[in-house]
């Protein structure tokens, strides 16, 4: 299928940009709404898989939460938001930072950790849905393409 059909766009692009502009938003959409589909039986959001995962790449090493937000894949997030209700799902600790007590440490819990490792076989069953689409050397080449337009 092409964006154009997926949208039902019956006018031309304007331009190829605009074309992979429009292309770009509908296609994170379409990954995003398949993602919210993998973590709903979980109660998670994506901005909180992203704190897990972020969380789980420091462990055993706690992280400030400013520093989470530094690292999250959605800027808009309101980090500290977001550990509060992981914490009410115990699924990372908040504690004072021994260093800087206006500072707020973050670890995941091994509930945390369990969780991430059932996501996990769930994510590996989506890549392989990926790879159907596209093989590694496309893949490799659309990541670096969208390197070099974030650049």
């Amino acid at each position: 299928m092409s964006i154009e059909t997926d949208i039902k766009q019956s006018a031309p692009f304007k331009s190829s940009y605009q074309r992979v502009i429009v292309n770009l938003i509908y296609t994170t959409n379409w990954l995003a709404d398949s993602q919210t589909r993998l973590l709903k039986p979980f109660k998670l959001t994506l901005q909180q898989y992203n704190v897990l995962r972020i969380l789980r790449g420091q462990f055993p090493s706690p992280i400030k939460v400013s520093d989470i937000t530094e690292r999250m894949l959605d800027k808009m997030s309101n980090a500290s938001r977001l550990v509060d209700k992981l914490v009410i799902k115990k699924l990372v600790l908040r504690t004072e930072c021994p260093s800087d007590r206006r500072a707020v440490d973050v670890v995941i819990t091994e509930k945390g950790l369990e969780l991430l490792k059932q996501l996990d076989s769930l994510q590996s069953e989506w890549d392989a849905l990926l790879q159907h689409k596209l093989t590694v050397d496309e893949a490799t080449a659309l990541s670096h393409l969208l390197d070099r337009l974030r650049a």
